[in-house]
């Protein structure tokens, strides 16, 4: 029963914010209270929440001093070169734009951390996708695919939870995998590839001149291929990067923004190499394991408001500019503490693992490792990865031995639904990726989930061909 009606509850919830019949925050607080009076445990429903917001309140902490953090980075020009370094590379081109938002997504998520990642990547990018009228869950879906398949660093948390529960090494899992996940890559950056052809399809090819613009002097209306028009601000004689900068259509807020404003107020470009070092030096600690990433985002952030800006006014100019930001995730974030405080408290969570576990014919023992692989996608998707790598893999892995199937394949086959695990609505760090590219979660589960599929799978069928599952 709990089993049913643990599968239902998600079901219900994806049904739901995927037809935007409600809000992710409120769904996440209200079908999991439902549920839990349904299965007659509500009288413990502020346990479990209380348990989840426990579990889950060093993650909310990390995000909120993270925006923050980075937020001011961005305010003070520290990723200024980065987006420059893009548009050159980009030239206004829809297919190199989304293929450089993969490229970036990867290269960042060598940090291990999601939420970082996603930060940096949507700051960079945003203003290019909005400013040529591009589809923004194009952006979403690629950042979250590339940062899945990178995800599988030994420092970024599934393959330590794999190596952890099976008592392996980590390096034994992870070494073996690269030639497999190095495909997974590529399968990433050609479907940027596809999409960008189909976003340039749609929207036609400008000149970076045509885009990018250093004086708002004159107005050029720019008709892409599919009939819609977009007017951009042009000026009389620079050939470089320069602002970014929208032209009113009637609307205030988030269409009114400057992606590069090379005379913005918060630039310090005397602390351009203190910033860049202390950046280095917060990445490098996190992937030492110095301190709890949390700790070590509270004392960035209050270093880099104080050094950056001395004065009292600044600062909480500063933190009131990114207050939506965090205020949106961390609410996220707690409301989803919630979901998986019922799911787990409930039991829900034990006896939908040990149904499908049981579900498993004796004939595919053998086979175990490829059911493990396949299995690490949707189970990834409905649960934490401490549930999947602590709750389901020893299972699976006790079930292979008794068939000669070593555990080290069941460890790396594990890591192939870790693609599609960053979209999950369980993981925090995709708020932190829609809310910042202002994308209803909806829309990006429904285009990203069949991609992110696809892509475990290539990692999968990767690992096979190669002899490591």
């Amino acid at each position: 029963m709990l089993t049913i009606l643990g599968f239902a509850m998600i079901a219900t919830f994806l049904v739901l914010i995927m037809t935007k019949k409600m809000s992710p925050i409120a769904a996440l607080v209200l079908i999991p209270a439902l549920f839990c009076v349904a299965v007659g445990q509500g009288a413990k429903l502020g346990d479990y929440v209380i348990d989840g917001v426990g579990n889950l309140a060093p993650t909310a902490a990390m995000l909120m001093f993270a925006i923050v953090y980075f937020g001011v980075m961005i305010d003070v020009g520290l990723f200024d070169p980065i987006v420059r370094g893009i548009l050159r590379f980009c030239k206004a081109d829809p297919m190199r734009i989304v293929v450089g938002t993969a490229v970036l997504a990867a290269i960042v998520s060598l940090d291990g951390d999601g939420s970082t990642t996603f930060m940096i990547t949507v700051s960079a990018m945003y203003p290019l996708y909005k400013r040529l009228k591009m589809s923004l869950v194009v952006m979403t879906g690629v950042a979250a695919t590339a940062n899945g398949v990178m995800n599988t660093l030994p420092w970024g948390g599934p393959t330590a939870r794999a190596a952890t529960a099976l008592k392996l090494d980590a390096s034994e899992i992870f070494i073996p995998m690269i030639p497999a996940l190095a495909v997974g890559l590529l399968a990433v950056f050609l479907l940027s590839y596809v999409l960008g052809l189909r976003e340039r399809k749609r929207l036609g090819m400008l000149t970076l001149d045509e885009a990018l613009v250093r004086e708002p002097e004159q107005e050029t209306v720019l008709a892409g291929a599919g009939g819609g028009g977009d007017r951009l601000r042009k000026g009389s004689g620079g050939s470089g990067p320069a602002d970014l900068t929208q032209v009113g259509d009637g609307d205030e807020g988030e269409d009114d923004f400057k992606g590069l404003d090379p005379d913005r107020s918060t630039l310090r470009p005397r602390l351009y190499w203190f910033n860049a070092g202390l950046t280095v030096a917060l990445l490098t600690a996190m992937i030492m394991q110095l301190m709890p990433i949390p700790v070590l985002f509270l004392l960035g952030a209050a270093l880099a408001l104080t050094v950056n800006f001395p004065h009292m006014p600044d600062q909480r100019a500063r933190i009131a500019a990114h207050a939506d930001n965090v205020l949106n995730v961390s609410g996220m974030v707690f409301a989803a503490a919630v979901f998986t405080g019922v799911l787990t408290g409930t039991g829900m969570v034990e006896n939908m693992a040990d149904s499908v576990v049981s579900a498993v014919p004796d004939a595919m023992g053998p086979h175990m490792a490829i059911v493990t692989g396949l299995l690490s996608l949707p189970l990834t998707y409905f649960m934490s990865n401490d549930g999947f790598y602590f709750g389901v893999v020893p299972v699976l892995a006790e079930a292979g031995a008794a068939h000669g199937v070593s555990p080290l394949e069941i460890a790396r086959a594990s890591l192939a639904g870790q693609a599609l695990h960053m979209s999950s609505p369980l993981v925090p760090a995709v708020y932190v990726l829609v809310g910042m590219a202002k994308v209803e979660f909806g829309d990006h589960t429904r285009f990203t989930v069949k991609w992110a599929v696809l892509t475990s799978l290539v990692v999968l069928g990767a690992g096979i061909l190669f002899g490591t599952i």
